[in-house]
């Protein structure tokens, strides 16, 4: 049991003053704004309600799932619009157009507010860790509660009791922090899969990237405190985990004692009851032969890697401080396949880079023709103020940009739908996932892989790995029948 199990949030003296210890600290604000739920429902005939959007990946989804929890546990329930007592976006910044939808939406919010007054509305995340996007929000968007950043997002429910008590507008960003809180309540989307940090930062410096000045530098979890919360998943249903963090390869490297990310995978392994490992993002520089090794060996981590590329041409790779050239992707590619032969190797790409040529985008697409991808991420370039590449002469024209895009994303579809369909008549192990919203009496689900595969079934089979027959393939997704080939 750990220390959230135990609490007795009804017994909490709020007579008393706040703890200064995480995260007892934060059970008190819990209970506190257990008090106000109860006194707004007593005022209003329902307890209030909650709305929360992500925007971004899947660190800020596994963030959202916390924020949930901990909405969850103060006593709000979730309301199925932004038509809520409390509106929560968890924002993302790599790209100038996220800024652009939470602004939109938040001027959709002003409205729904002055209908109704005593709605809060509240933005996280890293959109939020620029201190120019905070000033924007103080002088245009002064109708918004609350606002906090990436490092102190387990402080919602004392921030809320801020709000509650103060009746201004809270703003709480931290610069960095070496500060980790967990063992505090989880919304999880999925009963049977659950995401798990096992660090937070980065310290790679991309020229093109924002994350590492709104993430902050790297720090990893100590490896006991994310085994023990692993087993506590397990126990409680979850049979896929995945493994979390800017970049997974660089676990460990700030902890005392050589604890490395191959070291953890392998101790995960040994947990009763989980069936599979996924972990993602893993950057080209710091995967080890060690890696290689344990993804060889073990029974448990799923034949898929996420290995962003980001451009083929070495040039353009070191002005992107990317750390490896084309020819060392490449031979790094060739000995994960050697090892792991069925792996499903997926990536990023980002088109018109500062400075990127005609022959630079050709090395690009010569990589995709070597590797073959199962999928691709691809990108135009973003500009984002703060970051070298922002200033950065030769900004590739608009229209070049376009036109090397479509080729790209062209090609990439057309070799995915290839490699896709190489498990074509043979039996795989799929987790069903959802019923398919499409096909009445069909369920959805993963391979080990990550190609999706749909099936006849019904919710009994949610949440369980089933041997499938897979009879057709779509090109991105397989047709398949439940049991051993007929």
């Amino acid at each position: 049991m750990d220390m959230y199990s135990e609490t007795d949030f009804e017994k909490i003296d709020l007579s008393q003053k706040p703890p200064r210890e995480e995260p007892e600290r934060q059970y008190y604000y819990i209970a506190r704004c257990r008090e106000w739920v109860r006194e707004f429902k007593q005022k209003n005939g329902r307890p209030p309600c909650f709305f929360t959007q992500t925007f971004g990946c899947q660190m800020n989804a596994r963030d959202s799932e916390k924020l949930e929890g901990i909405l969850r546990q103060a006593g709000f329930e979730e309301a199925g619009g932004e038509n809520a007592d409390f509106v929560l976006y968890n924002t993302c910044t790599v790209r100038e157009n996220a800024n652009q939808r939470v602004y939109g939406r938040l001027g959709y919010l002003n409205a729904l507010k002055k209908k109704n007054p005593h709605m809060l509305i509240a933005l996280c995340g890293c959109m939020m860790q620029e201190p120019q996007v905070v000033e924007k929000i103080r002088k245009s968007y002064g109708f918004v509660d609350i606002v906090f950043g990436t490092h102190n997002i387990f402080k919602l429910a004392e921030l809320i009791s801020r709000r509650v008590e103060e009746q201004h507008m809270v703003v709480d960003i931290w610069k960095d922090t070496k500060q980790i809180v967990e063992e505090l309540p989880a919304e999880r989307k999925f009963p049977f899969k659950s995401g798990v940090n096992i660090m937070f930062g980065c310290n790679n410096f991309c020229s093109y990237c924002i994350v590492p000045y709104v993430r902050g530098r790297e720090r990893s979890r100590k490896p006991e405190d994310i085994i023990a919360e692993i087993q506590r998943l397990t126990e409680d249903g979850v049979v896929e985990v995945m493994l979390l963090g800017q970049n997974v390869n660089s676990y460990g490297k700030n902890l005392e004692g050589s604890v490395t990310f191959a070291q953890l995978l392998r101790r995960v392994e040994e947990i009763q009851g989980l069936k599979r490992i996924r972990f993602m993002t893993s950057h080209p520089k710091d995967l080890s032969e060690e890696l290689i090794q344990v993804m060889k060996e073990s029974k448990k981590i799923c034949h898929h890697l996420h290995l962003p590329v980001q451009s083929g041409s070495s040039r353009i790779l070191k002005a992107m401080n990317r750390r490896y050239t084309k020819e060392q992707y490449l031979e790094l590619v060739g000995r994960i396949r050697e090892a792991v032969p069925d792996i499903s190797l997926t990536t990023d790409i980002i088109v018109g880079f500062p400075g990127e040529t005609e022959e630079d985008f050709q090395e690009t697409m010569d990589v995709v023709e070597k590797v073959r991808f199962d999928s691709a991420f691809t990108f135009i370039y973003s500009r984002r103020s703060g970051t070298p590449a922002a200033s950065m002469e030769d900004q590739v024209e608009e229209s070049v940009v376009k036109d090397r895009f479509d080729r790209l994303l062209r090609r990439v579809q057309e070799i995915s739908t290839d490699v896709c369909a190489r498990d074509l008549h043979t039996t795989q192990d799929v987790l069903v996932e959802s019923l398919n919203d499409h096909l009445e009496g069909y369920v959805t689900g993963r391979l080990g892989n990550n190609t999706v595969v749909h099936l006849p079934g019904d919710a009994s089979l949610v949440g369980t790995i089933v041997p499938v027959y897979l009879e057709e393939s779509k090109g991105f997704y397989y047709m398949g029948t439940a049991g051993q080939e007929p």
